[in-house]
Parts: structure tokens; sequence; C-alpha cells
């Protein structure tokens, strides 16, 4: 699905591209872009949390990703909320 602000043309030539990779390469990419998207979560809990610890951060996305009902099942109440 293209995004509302890529042009058609260039939704066309980034298709094209992404094409001819290597499912090798394919993998490559969703790796980073993944890493990429983390580490933008984890500076936006630095910023929320200016003082929490490494620990605490952790569990705060991992609480954001698993969902408050897998999070308790999975940590309990390790993180006061």
């Amino acid at each position: 699905m293209r995004p509302r602000d890529t042009s058609p043309e260039a939704w066309k030539v980034w298709l094209d591209v992404l094409r001819k990779l290597s499912p090798e390469q394919r993998l490559e990419r969703t790796c980073q872009a993944s890493a990429l998207v983390r580490s933008f979560g984890m500076a936006g809990l630095r910023q929320q949390y200016p003082c929490a610890g490494e620990r605490e951060l952790f569990l705060r996305a991992a609480q954001r990703n698993l969902g408050g009902e897998l999070y308790h099942r999975i940590y309990g109440a390790e993180l006061p909320l």
C-alpha cells in the first residue's frame, strides 16, 4: 500500500528496487528497520522517564509491546506503574 506522501512514480521505483533484492537482503533490511523502530521507541521511553534505569526501561518497553495482560503473566507486578 503506497503511503499518501509518496507519488505513484516514486512508489513504483521503490517496489522495483525491493523486487531486485535477494531474500537474504530483504531479511537484512527488515531486521535493520525493526532495530531502528525499537531504538526510536526506547528513545521515547528515555525521554518520558528520564530517571529510569535500564531495567525499568526494558520493562516499560515489554509492557508496551506485549500488552498489559501478557506482560503481567510474564513479569508479574515487577514494574510499578
